[in-house]
């Protein structure tokens, strides 16, 4: 233990913050995300003689519900960059780790992905940052299992991400300025994992083709400042029908946005967010009526919020 790296860090802390996200985007299933300007920001202090003790406080969303263990995602992400970073982690070691969070759980806005994408930081920036970030992509894909979420809380912007067997190949380019993203947040909570479960193991071909050219001409659209083309990427076919069968609102509240005037409008990831798109401060508010209004016809608690897109990724605010 005395010989231990880690051990002359006892003591030291970091700050980091990381964004939301918003995967899928329409028909960008499983490859697809957009960082949000809505963040968690997280403080990790190390403890050598903590007897493997963590000390975690939670201020906003998650407070009274997040572990304190080593199933929690931040602290998975931060021991697994140690461990890359400087091998083997003494068993004594502990955390105290406050977080200030604004990133709503299990509502399809990369809470996982943000806690994950924070620990690895955190890790790699007490560790002296030794690990690259196509490095710590790859790690934090691991924890999560997919890269979308991960991808773009890391990279900020928009992100076009695919595991391979090399790593993550992950493409960034900047979300346009003005661009807003209007939320529906329900107090409903729907997990990954059972909105996965909905999905079949196979779908019709002229559904696949469908969401193929909606992906190629949705993100060459955005990408060459072609934003109405959102309207075409926001479209899909290969998972948010299946979806509408666990969460019956859904259809609902993206034809309300649509109706309102949205660029574009879909399901959040895996839910139960609604994320529709406008460029206008009137559109934003027109948006935030319609949702409610629809929410409230539906029998579907939640919040209307906009928010910027963020073309700033996590990164490390403070050490000491």
């Amino acid at each position: 233990m005395p010989g231990h790296r880690l051990a002359g860090l006892d003591g030291s802390s970091v700050i980091v913050e990381v964004p939301a996200s918003s995967a899928n985007l329409g028909a960008g299933y499983d490859c697809l995300g957009v960082a949000l300007a809505m963040t968690n920001r997280i403080e990790a202090e190390v403890r050598i003689w903590s007897r493997a003790e963590i000390e975690l406080t939670v201020d906003g969303e998650g407070r009274n519900e997040l572990t304190e263990d080593r199933e929690n995602r931040f602290v998975q992400g931060l021991e697994a960059a140690l461990r890359l970073a400087l091998g083997d982690l003494p068993d004594e070691v502990g955390w105290r780790i406050g977080m200030r969070n604004q990133i709503p759980l299990s509502r399809g806005l990369g809470s996982s992905a943000a806690a994950t994408v924070g620990g690895v930081l955190a890790g790699n920036a007490l560790a002296g940052e030794p690990l690259s970030v196509p490095e710590l992509l790859r790690l934090a894909t691991r924890i999560e299992e997919h890269p979308d979420n991960a991808a773009a809380a890391m990279l900020g912007g928009f992100v076009v991400s695919a595991s391979t067997a090399a790593g993550v190949e992950a493409v960034r380019f900047d979300a346009p300025r003005g661009l807003r993203a209007v939320l529906f947040i329900p107090d409903l909570r729907l997990s990954t994992r059972e909105m996965r479960a909905a999905l079949p193991a196979s779908v019709p071909l002229p559904d696949a083709i469908a969401n193929l050219a909606a992906v190629a001409v949705g993100v060459a659209g955005l990408a060459t400042g072609r934003h109405e083309l959102l309207g075409r990427l926001t479209v899909d076919r290969l998972h948010e029908p299946y979806r509408a069968a666990v969460y019956p609102q859904l259809p609902g509240m993206v034809a309300a946005a649509r109706d309102a005037g949205a660029m574009g409008a879909c399901l959040s990831g895996a839910g139960s967010t609604i994320i529709a798109f406008t460029d206008t401060a009137a559109g934003a508010s027109a948006l935030e009526t319609a949702l409610a209004g629809a929410a409230a016809s539906l029998d579907l608690a939640g919040r209307a919020r906009t928010v910027a897109l963020r073309n700033a990724g996590a990164g490390v605010i403070a050490r000491a």
